[in-house]
């Protein structure tokens, strides 16, 4: 992964660097504001650098699992028909994602205690914790790497509903709570239109395949827990850290059906947008400089989109007015959804 570069923040600071020196608060009349700010600098960049190494794994993670159980089957669904479903997402976490590489070299102003380098688990990974040191005004930072979530399997639930409108169409909302992970938090929300085209095809209608293609949008937000850096000055307002996923889904489904049980299959293009921000308790050195709003200003550096093709295999088995079905999404990662429905014709 290339490096993020640290860059000055002279246009943040100068108008309140100038104005602060007008200032009578004890705290600025006792702080080398300039000195001060050029140090804050310099750990607003390791906290970036920082930021995108170690939740990048969970907003990739996150991709597939939005992009999942979508269409619950291709074939047509008559005018009105309601659909209910309870969704269960599990993904399985790649063991390279688990931790990344950090080294001195990679830092402008904490220092690894007593090593040059060392692996450092991601939002993802295990509980193992680092000790950071830096120097802020003479004073010495020491903070503990966070840790990861430790689950190699990644699991939540969500709700989702649909609803047959005219022409072969069925629209598609998903939609959780905030659901509480190990150190995290997972919310889901995504909308979609389903449109069936082997409608047109009479072949195609007598042999019970059906064939569809959806467009949606989904936005997964999932919240960690940080940088909780203590300084002579406060906390430093870093606390949280969350990665917004927003996709748009674009997906061509086919499927065959032998009696109550139908076999599907989809490819998927999705396109996602990625963005960062951080969050936590304000500490004394707001005073002096907006850390937290600035280092949002500077996540906009690390903004991604990324493009995936996914492949989906499942299986739907129907019995009365309920459903049971299970889906594997594959690609880059694996994720697999599993989901049971309630229909009401």
């Amino acid at each position: 992964m290339q490096r993020l570069m640290h860059k000055p923040l002279k246009n943040n600071f100068k108008v309140l660097v100038a104005g602060l020196f007008f200032c009578s608060g004890p705290l600025a009349a006792q702080t080398d504001v300039v000195a001060l700010t050029k140090q804050l600098n310099l750990l607003l960049g390791d906290a970036m650098f920082f930021s995108d190494r170690y939740v990048t794994p969970a907003t990739d993670a996150a991709v597939y699992q939005a992009s999942s159980g979508w269409i619950t089957s291709p074939k047509k669904v008559a005018l009105w028909d309601v659909q209910f479903g309870l969704h269960a997402n599990v993904f399985m976490t790649p063991h390279k994602d688990l931790s990344f590489l950090l080294s001195n070299s990679d830092l402008k102003f904490f220092q690894i205690q007593n090593a040059s380098s060392a692996q450092i688990p991601t939002a993802l990974g295990n509980k193992s914790q680092v000790l950071l040191t830096g120097e802020l005004q003479g004073e010495p930072v020491n903070i503990k790497t966070p840790q990861g979530m430790d689950m190699q399997v990644v699991s939540y639930p969500y709700l989702q509903a649909s609803v047959g409108l005219p022409f072969g169409t069925e629209l598609v909302v998903k939609y959780s709570t905030k659901v509480k992970l190990k150190k995290s938090e997972y919310q889901v929300f995504g909308v979609g239109l389903k449109y069936n085209f082997s409608q047109y095809f009479k072949t195609l209608k007598e042999q019970k395949i059906n064939l569809a293609v959806l467009v949606g949008y989904g936005r997964e937000d999932v919240t960690f827990d940080f940088l909780n850096i203590q300084t002579a000055f406060g906390s430093l307002g870093i606390n949280n850290i969350t990665g917004s996923v927003d996709t748009y889904q674009y997906q061509l489904s086919g499927s065959q059906e032998f009696g109550k049980v139908e076999f599907l299959a989809s490819f998927i293009t999705n396109v996602s947008n990625v963005s960062y921000k951080v969050s936590g308790s304000r500490g004394s050195v707001e005073d002096i400089v907006p850390l937290q709003q600035i280092l949002n200003q500077k996540l906009h550096d690390i903004y991604k989109t990324r493009t995936n093709y996914i492949g989906e295999v499942g299986t739907n088995y129907t019995f009365g007015d309920f459903g049971l079905q299970g889906i594997v999404a594959f690609g880059k990662f694996v994720n697999a959804n599993i989901s049971v429905h309630y229909f009401i014709k």
